[in-house]
């Protein structure tokens, strides 16, 4: 099947009904390029090879029968590493744990897995989410199709790389900082973050709880609006989860609207690369002349984000992670004494970043430091959720790069740990306020590298964010 790295998930769904192809022909082509080209960009972790091939002949059996099968009957599908898949290794990319089976399927798996979805892989990912780059897996880097000295972006460059590479119409990753938008604005296809609460995060391996977002990855707005319809909800195990459901009016998401976007001044400095202000200043003029209308807006506190932002998720982190000692999952490194059995386990399953953040979260958390760092930083967080709320009672949408500059080169920014947590600074005010946020690929560097836009919207627009994606994309063909 020549065209199938070009198949959207949509047109997989059809030509099931059509009968032009079989699922168990698409999971086939899917597992190849998995193997293949997915291999040579380390993109995969665990392929799921047998029970792929298992779920698509019921999908086949299913149509012969005249049963629907589902929204997404058919569709290939990555997952992330730190998403739980039952029966198969979920090691959020580090060697602490080796060995661990998910005993239970995520919400969002079962989910898509309900609607006719076929879990093809999980991904290669940054050490338990933590990272902008790829680089810190145990696994290795994954390399972006784009140029493969190039990073992909992190920490769910394993997910974004694959939907890139064609070899998945659709992939999960996880967001708690940009790690969906950045990667899919390095790789050059869409990326949403959704509202805090819309996924339910049951199944989703902790890294800063109040953070923590699943969101989808595809390369054209109709996939990714697909895909999020199906995984989101309310969650009965999950607390946190909202009642959400977009399923039945993805028809309208093509219907004209014309939005008022705020430009907020703080993500437009100097610094900025010129070709991505070069690429904003089109996107605005296309935009413009299609009934958009503009105006500055101001987001005051955003500047402080990236400071209060590695001061709460390094703190969560410090306390999630403390459940990884060697007792109940993965590598266990044997000792005599069990405080140095949980020191050498800790000390040789963690990695680098890894070690970093939990040695800042418990700092910022410990006796006499707590009101100087996390309390200040809870505080700036709430001033920066005020000024979203101020401003979108003026604006309906904002734009703003996703990142401030195009994918670095592998080994770039890796001794240089303050440089790529900035790659994240466009990013980070989004999930600090709890807000959706999608990053659209438009135009490319110089040197061809890809840029990403984003639009970031009030608590509960994904739908407007879909829109915006759609007319992005009439206005580029």
């Amino acid at each position: 099947m020549q065209d199938y790295p070009k198949l959207s998930a949509s047109s997989i769904v059809e030509g099931l009904k059509k009968r032009e192809f079989s699922a168990v022909e698409i999971c086939r082509e899917a597992l190849e390029a998995a193997r293949n080209k997915g291999k040579g960009l380390n993109a995969f972790i665990t392929i799921a090879e047998d029970k792929a091939l298992r779920q698509a002949a019921v999908i086949d059996q299913k149509i012969e029968k005249g049963v629907e099968p589902g929204p997404i009957s058919g569709v290939p599908i990555a997952i992330k590493d730190n998403i739980c898949y039952k029966d198969y290794p979920t090691s959020c990319a580090s060697h602490i744990l080796d060995g661990f089976i998910s005993p239970y399927d995520a919400t969002c798996v079962k989910r898509l897995l309900d609607s006719g979805g076929i879990i093809i892989a999980k991904t290669n990912m940054d050490e338990f989410a933590m990272g902008s780059s790829n680089e810190n897996s145990f696994y290795g880097p994954a390399l972006n199709p784009v140029g493969e000295n190039l990073v992909p972006g992190g920490s769910s460059g394993g997910s974004a790389a694959a939907v890139s590479a064609g070899i998945v119409p659709i992939a999960l990753g996880s967001d708690t900082g940009g790690s969906v938008r950045q990667p899919a604005a390095f790789c050059g296809i869409l990326g949403l973050k959704p509202t805090y609460g819309t996924v339910s995060r049951y199944g989703l391996v902790a890294f800063a709880s109040s953070m923590d977002q699943i969101g989808p990855f595809a390369r054209n707005s109709q996939d990714l609006a697909l895909a999020y319809s199906v995984i989101c909800g309310r969650d009965e195990n999950d607390s946190t989860s909202a009642e959400q459901s977009y399923l039945q009016n993805l028809r309208l998401l093509e219907a004209d609207r014309e939005f008022k976007i705020g430009l907020p001044k703080e993500y437009y400095s100097e610094e900025l690369d010129s070709d991505i202000s070069r690429m904003i200043d089109r996107a605005v003029e296309r935009l413009g002349r299609d009934g958009h209308n503009f105006v500055e807006v101001s987001l005051p506190h955003s500047p402080l984000a990236i400071a209060a932002y590695y001061v709460i998720a390094d703190a969560e982190a410090s306390s999630n992670l403390a459940r990884f000692d060697g007792i109940r999952f993965g590598l266990r490194e044997r000792d005599d004494e069990l405080t140095a059995m949980y020191c050498r386990t800790r000390n040789r399953g963690f990695g680098r970043e890894v070690k970093r953040r939990i040695i800042l979260g418990t700092y910022v958390l410990s006796a006499g430091y707590y009101e100087a760092y996390y309390n200040k930083a809870s505080q700036v967080r709430e001033l920066i959720c005020r000024d979203f709320e101020d401003v979108f009672d003026d604006v309906d949408l904002l734009l703003t790069p996703t990142t401030p500059a195009a994918a670095f080169k592998l080994g770039e920014k890796i001794n240089d740990p303050l440089a790529m947590y900035l790659s994240d600074i466009f990013t980070v005010p989004a999930n600090l306020a709890g807000i959706p946020a999608i990053s659209i690929p438009f135009g490319v560097t110089g040197d061809n590298r890809p840029i990403g836009l984003q639009f970031m919207a009030p608590a509960f627009k994904e739908f407007s964010l879909f829109q915006i994606a759609g007319r992005f994309e009439h206005l580029m063909s």
